[in-house]
C-alpha cells in the first residue's frame, strides 16, 4: 500500500530522456500508439524475450552509494612494493579533479572530427612528446591498450617488417628475456600462436641467437629490478639481422640512457606510474615508439600538426589510413581505440612536473631504493641484483621463508612481490616517504633480530655509469611554463573549452552509443579503495573486487541470455579477438583445430576482419542485399562452400546498417549446421537489452561494449572495456592468468596483462545495472528505439533513409544518405563540418556506407535536444537546397566553408558572399550557448606530407607566446 513517504527517486527517470508528456508526442509523430506497438513492429516477434531478464530491481543513487561503500570497505588498501609494471603514484589534485572527474574530458568522442577536438589532440601530442623524449625514439602513437598488448603489437610489428633475408628463411622465432614481466609474457604466448611464432625465453646477455630468430623482446628495467646494459647486445643483434624491442619504465628513463641510444627499434611500456592510479590493473595508457621509417607499421592512432584553411596550426590524427578499421582484413592490428583520457593524465603529469621535477621524482625513488638495498645488506639479507633503479630481488637468510616474510608483512599492511620459497622482490615509487622506508628497513630488521640500521642518502650509483641519463629531454616549453596549480588549472581549462564533449550537446553518433555516463556511476571510481590495490595483491585484499566481479558477470549473463562470462578484454576490438580465440581453443581441444575460415558479412565493422585473422582465421566476405541484410544465397554457397573448415561466422545485431533482420536465425542456424560457431559483435547491444539477447538469436558468443551500452564514458577515444559472454560449452576456454589464479586447466592464455582488464571502470556498468534494474534496462532500449525512429519520422522528408526493417522502422540508429548532394558540390564532410556552427558534433561519416551519416540518438537525450539536432539538419538541407537553387553561391557558402572561428567571424574584414550571422549564428538556441570551433576546416593532406608528431621546440613556443 502507499504511503506518504514512499517517493523513490528512480534513476530511471534520470538516465531516461523524454518524459511521459514528451513520449506521447514522439510516438504520435512516429505513427506508433505506444512504446509496445514500436517494439513489436522492430523487432522480430521469433526473437522478442518472452519474459523479463533475471536481474535486482534498480536502487535509488543514494542507496547505490551506500551499497558501494560497504562493497568498498571489503577491500585492503595496504602500501603495495609488489612492482612488475604497477605502482602507486601521487596524482595531482589539479589532475584528479579536472580531467578524470571533469564530464569536459571523460565523455567527448575520438578526434575524428579534430576542429572541435583541439584540446585533447593537444594533450595527446604533448604524451606523445613525452614518450618521444623519454625513450628517445622518433615517433610514439596516442597510446595503446596496456603493456602486455602493447609487447604483442611490438611482436606483430617487429615480424611484417623483418628484412628480405629473414623472410626468404621464414624466420618465426621471438627471443624474450626472462626479464619480461610474466603477464607481458602471457599475453606474448597468446598473440604468437595465430602467427605460428615460436617463442624462446632465456637470458639475453648468455644465450646464442640462431638465425632463425627475427626479434627480441627486452625488459629495462628487469622484472627483477636488474639493470644491464644492452648497448653491445642489440648492436651484435642488428649486425644478424635481428630487431629489438624494449619494454620500459618512463620513471627510470629520468635517470638511467634511454632505449633509443641503447639501439632499441621499438620501444613499450606503461605510463601508469605518471598520474594513474593502479585501479586493480587498468585503465592505464600504454606507450609505443619507434622510428619514422616505420611509420606505416606503427599500432593505433598518431596525433599530427597540420594547418587549418586559414594557415593555422590546427592538430589531427594523421595518417588515418593507417586505421585498422579501414584496412579491415589486411589489418597488421585491430587496435582501432586507445587509452585517450589516462595518456591525457599522464601527459598533464608530465606538464606539471617538468622536467627537473620528473628528474628530481626519479632520483628520489632511486636513492630510497638504494638507501634500503643497504639496511637490508645490514641485517644480513643478499640483494640479488647488481643493479636497479626501484626494484630490489632480494634472497632470503636460511632461517627465514617468504611464508614468514608474508605473514608478517602483511600483518604491518605491506604486499611484496614472491619469486620463489626463499626470494623476494621489493619496488618502490613516489608515494613511499621515510617513515615508509623505516618501517620497511623496520621489518626486516625485526625478523632477522638485527638493529634497525641507520637509513641515510646514499653516495654511490646503484646502475653502471654508462647507463647514467646524459640527453635532456622536455624541453619544449609547454613542459616548463605551468608548475604552479594556478597555471595548470587555466592550461587545463583551456583546452577543455576548445572540445565538444557531452556536457556540451548530444554526439548522435551511430554505432558508438554516446550516452549519460551519470555522475553517480563515476564517482566511486577514484575512491583509494577500488583506486589504490595493485592488480596482483593477494585475493583476500579484494573482496570487495570480487562481489562486483561475481555480480556484474551474472548480470552481464542475464543481459546476453549466456552461461558465462570473462571481464578480462579491456576494449570492444579485444573482445571480438578474446570471443575468437576462445571458439579457436575450443575447436582445437574438441580435435577440430583444422576450422579456420571465418565468414563475415560485407557490412562488419572493420575491426571484426581484422581481429579475425589475428586470430589465425581465413576471412570469407559475405554480401549484403539492397535492403541491406545478409544475403542469405551468398551465405548459403559460402557456408556449403567452406563446410569442412567453417570455424565462425561474424555478425553484428542488430545490423550494421541499422536493421533487426528477421532471418537472424536462421543465419545462425546454418552455420551451426556446417560445424561453426557464431560470433556476435556487442556494438549495437543498446538495441537488444531486456527485449532480445544474443542467446535468443542463437549466438555462441560475444562481446559488450562498456563504453556504450554501459555506460563507461568513451574519455576521447578510450578508456574501453571489452568483456565476452559465451554458452556454456565455451566456458572452459575464457581466459586466464599466469600471476593471479582464475580460470581452469583448459583455459586459454591471457589476452590482457591485468587478470580482470581495466578493473576499476567496471564499477561504472556495474552502477548503471544496479541503478536501472532489469525494468529500467529495458525501458533503455525501448527508449534508444523510440529516439531513433522519432529523428527518422522528422527528418525522412529531408534526407533520404538507406535501409529500414519490414515494417519500415529502424533499430536505434539509422544511415542518411547524402551521396545524391554531390551534383551540388555538397560533400557529406560539408554537412558534418556545418553541423559544428549549430554546436553539434556529426553523426559517423561515411560508415558502413560510403558519402552517408550514421544517426545513433540514444535513450538518454530528452526530445529538446532531440528536436535541436532535427532542427539543425533540416536547416542544411535548405542551405543545400540554396545552393541548388542559384541562391547561396557554389563556392562561397556557409557549407562549404564550415565551421566557421570566432577569429574569422569577428575579424575587421569580411568577404564572402553570406553574411556573419548566417556563418556563426544559424539557429536561435545557438545564441544563447554557442560553441566556437577553435580552428577552421583543417587540411589533412598537408599535415601527411608534412608528419610532424611531437611538440615545437622551446624556440617555436617563445615566438608563439610572444606573438
Amino acid at each position: 500500500m502507499s504511503t506518504p513517504f514512499s517517493f523513490k527517486d528512480q534513476f530511471i527517470h534520470r538516465h531516461i530522456g523524454p518524459g511521459s508528456t514528451d513520449t506521447a508526442v514522439m510516438l504520435e509523430a512516429i505513427g506508433a500508439s505506444s512504446l509496445e506497438q514500436l517494439i513489436a513492429e522492430t523487432i522480430p516477434a521469433s526473437i522478442r524475450l518472452q519474459n523479463p531478464i533475471n536481474l535486482p530491481e534498480g536502487l535509488t543513487e543514494q542507496a547505490f552509494l551506500k551499497y558501494i561503500r560497504k562493497v568498498a570497505s571489503q577491500n585492503k588498501v595496504y602500501r603495495s612494493y609488489i612492482g612488475m609494471g604497477y605502482y602507486n603514484c601521487l596524482v595531482p589534485g589539479v589532475i584528479q579533479r579536472n580531467i578524470l572527474e571533469n564530464p569536459g574530458w571523460y565523455t567527448q568522442y575520438t578526434p575524428y572530427q579534430a576542429e572541435i577536438a583541439q584540446g585533447r589532440l593537444e594533450a595527446l601530442l604533448n604524451y606523445q612528446t613525452l614518450i618521444c623524449d623519454l625513450t628517445g625514439m622518433e615517433l610514439a602513437n596516442a597510446s595503446l591498450l596496456d603493456e602486455g598488448t602493447a609487447a604483442a603489437e611490438a611482436m606483430t610489428l617487429m615480424f611484417n617488417i623483418r628484412s628480405k633475408e629473414k623472410v626468404q628463411a621464414d624466420s618465426r622465432v621471438l627471443f624474450v628475456s626472462d626479464e619480461v614481466h610474466p603477464q607481458t609474457l602471457d599475453v606474448l604466448k597468446t598473440r604468437a600462436i595465430p602467427f605460428d611464432i615460436e617463442l624462446q625465453i632465456g637470458n639475453a646477455l648468455q644465450d646464442t641467437l640462431s638465425d632463425q630468430v627475427f626479434g627480441v623482446i627486452l625488459q629495462y628495467p628487469g622484472t627483477s629490478g636488474e639493470v644491464p646494459d644492452y648497448t653491445s647486445f642489440v648492436a651484435a643483434s642488428k649486425e644478424k639481422g635481428i630487431l629489438t624491442a624494449m619494454a620500459t619504465d618512463l620513471l627510470a628513463l629520468t635517470c638511467l640512457k634511454s632505449p633509443g641510444e641503447i639501439g632499441a627499434d621499438v620501444v613499450f611500456g606503461s605510463a601508469q606510474r605518471f598520474g594513474v592510479p593502479m585501479g586493480y590493473g587498468g585503465p592505464h595508457a600504454a606507450f609505443f615508439a619507434t622510428h619514422e621509417e616505420h611509420k606505416r607499421h606503427i599500432p593505433g592512432r598518431l596525433i599530427g600538426i597540420s594547418v587549418d584553411a586559414k594557415g593555422n596550426r590546427a592538430l589531427r590524427m594523421a595518417l588515418q589510413t593507417r586505421e585498422q578499421h579501414i584496412k579491415r582484413d589486411k589489418a597488421t592490428s585491430n587496435i582501432c581505440t586507445a587509452q585517450v583520457l589516462l595518456a591525457i593524465m599522464s601527459s598533464m603529469y608530465a606538464v606539471y612536473h617538468g622536467p627537473k621535477g620528473l628528474e628530481a621524482i626519479g632520483k628520489r625513488v632511486n636513492n630510497m631504493t638504494t638507501a634500503l638495498a643497504t639496511a637490508l645488506t645490514k641485517c644480513g639479507y643478499t640483494v640479488v641484483n647488481q643493479h636497479w633503479f626501484d626494484t630490489l630481488k632480494v634472497a632470503l637468510p636460511a632461517d627465514i621463508s617468504a611464508e614468514t616474510v608474508k605473514n608478517a608483512s602483511e600483518a604491518r599492511e605491506m604486499n611484496f612481490r614472491y619469486f620463489d620459497a626463499n626470494t623476494i622482490g621489493i619496488s618502490l615509487d613516489e608515494s613511499v616517504t621515510y617513515e615508509d622506508l623505516l618501517d620497511l628497513a623496520g621489518l626486516f630488521a625485526d625478523l632477522s633480530g638485527k638493529p634497525l640500521p641507520e637509513i641515510s642518502e646514499p653516495s654511490t650509483a646503484s646502475f653502471p655509469a654508462s647507463l647514467n641519463r646524459t640527453s635532456a629531454y622536455l624541453n619544449q616549453g609547454i613542459f616548463n611554463a605551468h608548475h604552479s596549480e594556478h597555471e595548470m588549472l587555466r592550461y587545463i581549462k583551456s583546452l577543455e573549452n576548445k572540445d565538444l564533449s557531452l556536457n556540451t550537446s548530444m554526439i548522435a553518433l551511430g554505432s558508438c552509443t554516446m550516452k549519460l555516463n551519470a555522475t553517480t556511476e563515476m564517482v566511486p571510481v577514484t575512491w583509494a579503495e577500488f583506486g589504490n590495490i595493485h592488480p596482483f595483491a593477494p585475493l583476500d585484499q579484494a573482496e570487495g573486487y570480487r562481489i562486483m566481479f561475481e555480480e556484474l558477470e551474472q548480470y552481464l549473463c542475464a543481459c546476453t541470455g549466456f552461461y558465462a562470462t570473462s571481464l578480462q578484454p579491456n576494449s570492444g576490438a579485444q573482445g571480438e579477438y578474446a570471443g575468437l580465440m576462445v571458439i579457436r581453443e575450443y575447436l582445437r581441444q574438441t580435435g577440430q583445430g583444422h576450422r579456420n575460415v571465418c565468414l563475415i558479412p560485407s557490412s562488419a565493422h572493420g575491426t571484426n576482419p581484422a581481429s579475425a585473422i589475428m586470430a589465425g582465421m581465413i576471412v570469407v566476405v559475405v554480401g549484403c542485399d539492397e535492403k541491406g541484410n545478409i544475403d542469405l544465397d551468398d551465405l548459403k554457397i559460402k557456408a556449403d562452400q567452406h563446410a569442412a573448415n567453417l570455424a565462425a561466422l561474424m555478425v553484428t545485431y542488430p545490423s550494421t546498417h541499422g536493421v533487426f533482420e528477421t532471418e537472424i536465425r536462421a543465419i545462425c542456424e546454418m552455420i551451426h549446421t556446417h560445424g561453426g560457431q557464431v560470433y556476435m559483435d556487442g556494438a549495437n547491444m543498446n538495441a537488444q537489452v531486456g527485449l532480445t539477447s544474443p542467446y535468443n538469436i542463437g549466438a555462441d558468443v560475444c562481446h559488450l561494449n562498456l563504453h556504450k551500452t554501459f555506460c563507461i564514458p568513451h574519455g576521447g577515444g578510450g578508456p574501453g572495456m571489452g568483456p565476452i559472454c559465451v554458452r556454456e560449452h565455451l566456458a572452459p576456454y575464457l581466459p586466464g592468468h599466469c600471476v593471479v589464479p582464475m580460470g581452469k586447466p583448459s583455459s586459454m592464455t591471457a589476452v590482457s596483462a591485468a587478470p580482470w582488464g581495466s578493473a576499476s571502470i567496471l564499477i561504472i556498468p556495474y552502477a548503471y545495472i544496479k541503478m536501472m534494474g532489469g525494468e529500467g534496462l529495458k525501458q533503455a532500449t525501448s527508449y534508444a528505439i523510440l529516439n531513433a525512429n522519432y529523428i527518422k519520422a522528422r527528418l525522412e522528408e529531408h534526407y533520404p533513409l538507406l535501409y529500414t526493417g519490414t515494417q519500415g522502422r529502424v533499430a536505434h540508429e539509422m544511415i542518411l544518405d547524402m551521396r545524391g548532394f554531390k551534383k551540388f558540390d555538397v560533400e557529406v564532410e560539408d554537412i558534418a563540418k556545418r553541423l559544428m556552427d549549430y554546436g553539434f558534433h556529426a553523426p559517423t561519416v561515411s560508415f558502413p556506407v560510403p558519402g552517408t551519416l550514421m544517426i545513433e540518438p540514444t535513450e538518454s537525450e530528452p526530445k529538446g535536444e532531440l528536436d535541436r539536432f532535427c532542427e539543425a539538419m533540416i536547416r542544411i538541407r535548405k542551405e543545400i537546397q540554396d545552393i541548388a537553387d542559384g541562391k547561396a553561391d557554389a563556392k562561397d557558402n556557409v557549407l562549404k566553408n564550415a565551421p566557421h572561428t570566432a577569429s574569422e567571424v569577428c575579424a575587421e574584414t569580411w568577404s564572402h558572399l553570406y553574411s556573419r550571422t548566417e556563418a556563426a549564428f544559424p539557429a536561435p538556441w545557438v545564441n544563447a550557448n554557442k560553441f566556437w570551433p577553435s580552428v577552421s576546416r583543417i587540411n589533412n593532406t598537408y599535415g601527411d606530407r608534412n608528419l610532424v608528431c611531437v611538440c615545437p621546440p622551446m624556440e617555436a613556443y617563445a615566438n608563439e607566446v610572444i606573438s
